[in-house]
């Protein structure tokens, strides 16, 4: 008696693709057996060895205008088993419809609810002027630098013609949607202090250890600042502000030996609306205020700040909160705390949106016991079927003539 839909999703959710090894071969070939049935065209783009981008098409009426991309990952982030009440990969479903799974939320609900909001738009008869391609990307998990970013560089992601790109977004424990129209750009940077090493039982000067406290001392009170000004006003979010976190320290060799180098490393995560340049020539200034021998550098350093108009004159945006609207879908825009292959999208000069229509549930996406329920997946089909008929039906733009 279980809804196709769900029972497709479930089938989904039990292929392994967890890092560090994710079986990607399994996820394509059934993402490639779905989209066939539903009689989209296919194409396999592999990026790089082992890494292959799955393209399913939905053609247009008139393919010269631009298309929509619905993108979505195939990968999802490790679990600790000892901490789920089912195991993460069985999808198993509790008497509330609750279905537990690595993934349930981020992202293969989404994967799914493109492709049975394509059914049930082909079932009643519907055909749309753009063309709809759906992309089931590799490696999003580990920073996409072996799926998107590479993807876009691509003649065959050209060759897309894209106008608007959908992509995830997150969970909302209230009654409103989040939608998000930007990202913080990423940054990891590791700073090195050089010192002079010697006996631990000594008073030796300017020992690397004294460098990284001054170092840690400057991260830290940023961080303060920037956590007690997102406290202080509510009309922030998270992607408001930036945020940095110590992730690893590094350094030493024995108890009594001062080691002569140590290293701590920091994620920060910078909103749109902060200047870039300004922001490492602070992060230069905590390092020389240190002093000598304080190095940086970057592991990590994205440099786009491209966002998503979301202005009613935007004719995107039109169509998409036009649907919103007339279904009572409460949106909440923001910039997206974290990052996905968006951001990738949208340097490449495209629109894009992050969206998982998944209201009063909880946030749990790298969580124990990620779960999502079984009306809130269905409810997300038709919230797509929606969107997908409003956006594949744009009108021609001054720019396709």
């Amino acid at each position: 008696s279980e809804n196709s839909s769900v029972t497709l999703f479930r089938e989904y959710l039990r292929i392994d693709t967890v890092h560090p090894k994710p079986d990607y071969d399994a996820a394509v070939r059934f993402l490639e057996r779905v989209g066939t049935d539903l009689g989209l065209a296919c194409q396999k783009v592999e990026v790089c060895q082992g890494r292959v981008v799955l393209i399913l098409t939905w053609q247009g009426t008139n393919p010269r205008l631009r298309s929509i991309l619905l993108n979505s990952h195939t990968d999802v982030v490790p679990v600790f088993e000892e901490h789920w009440t089912y195991p993460p990969f069985e999808a198993v479903k509790d008497s509330q419809g609750n279905i537990y799974a690595r993934g349930a939320q981020d992202m293969k609900c989404v994967s799914i609810q493109y492709l049975e909001a394509i059914r049930r738009l082909k079932a009643e008869g519907k055909s749309f002027a753009r063309t709809i391609h759906l992309t089931f990307v590799p490696d999003e998990e580990v920073g996409g630098h072996k799926g998107m970013e590479m993807f876009v560089q691509r003649p065959e992601f050209k060759a897309l013609n894209v106008g608007f790109a959908m992509d995830e977004g997150l969970a909302s424990p209230s009654d409103t949607f989040s939608v998000f129209y930007g990202e913080r750009s990423p940054w990891w940077i590791k700073v090195k202090c050089m010192g002079s090493p010697g006996h631990g039982s000594r008073f030796i000067s300017n020992t690397a250890a004294e460098k990284m406290h001054k170092v840690i001392n400057s991260f830290l009170a940023f961080r303060e600042s920037e956590k007690q000004r997102l406290k202080s006003d509510s009309s922030l979010t998270l992607g408001d502000v930036t945020s940095l976190n110590m992730t690893m320290l590094e350094g030493g060799v024995s108890f009594n030996v001062v080691p002569s180098e140590m290293a701590a490393s920091f994620d920060i995560r910078i909103p749109p609306t902060v200047d870039l340049k300004a922001f490492e020539e602070q992060v230069a200034t905590w390092c020389r205020g240190a002093g000598d021998g304080v190095t940086y550098e970057f592991h990590q350093k994205c440099m786009d700040q491209h966002i998503t108009s979301t202005e009613e004159s935007d004719p995107w945006w039109k169509a998409f909160s036009g649907v919103c609207r007339d279904m009572k879908l409460q949106l909440k825009l923001e910039i997206f705390p974290a990052a996905t292959d968006s951001r990738y999208i949208r340097a490449a000069g495209h629109p894009a949106i992050g969206f998982s229509p998944m209201n009063r549930t909880p946030v749990l996406l790298h969580d124990h016991n990620e779960f999502l329920n079984e009306q809130v997946f269905l409810r997300g089909i038709e919230i797509y079927a929606r969107l997908l008929s409003a956006l594949a039906s744009v009108p021609p733009l001054p720019a396709e003539g």
